[in-house]
């Protein structure tokens, strides 16, 4: 038999909303070309997905070749070749994975209107550095700050 329960009324409570304080919005640079960096940023995800498809390939290809190997590798001398190319490849996907993440986010950046701007400085990003990495979210000396 189920079990009849009751609940106390909730009472609710209003208060006036709380805004918080305005941050100032950065806004993509007015002198920016967005159609070319838009244009610019869909063909680099192009090639990336294509260079992340390849990759999964050979991936499957050496993996295979790798089960008509011997597990013996000590004594293989294709053995650790086989080992090798296929970290070599793994690690090629992992960084073309990474680059399609950051190329993914400028994309949504430039289509929120946030592109181009120093996300530790908030200054603009100059449009060369942009054209040679269109996915960059740091200016040239906050990049370099940050590696240091």
């Amino acid at each position: 038999m189920p079990r009849k329960t009751t609940t106390a009324p909730r009472e609710t409570v209003r208060t006036e909303p709380v805004s918080a304080p305005a941050l100032p919005r950065v806004q993509t640079p007015p002198e920016l070309d967005t159609a070319y960096f838009a244009t610019l940023i869909d063909e680099r995800i192009g090639r990336t997905r294509e260079q992340i498809d390849t990759l999964n390939a050979v991936i499957r290809e050496v993996t295979l070749a790798a089960k008509d190997i011997p597990a013996d590798d000590e004594h293989d001398p294709e053995g650790t070749t086989v080992s090798v190319e296929r970290a070599n490849e793994v690690a090629l996907l992992a960084a073309a994975e990474t680059s399609l993440i950051e190329l993914l986010d400028a994309r949504v950046r430039l289509d929120a209107g946030a592109y181009g701007i120093c996300e530790r400085c908030g200054n603009p990003i100059p449009a060369a550095r942009l054209e040679i990495r269109p996915e960059t979210r740091f200016c040239v000396s906050c990049a370099a700050a940050r590696r240091r």
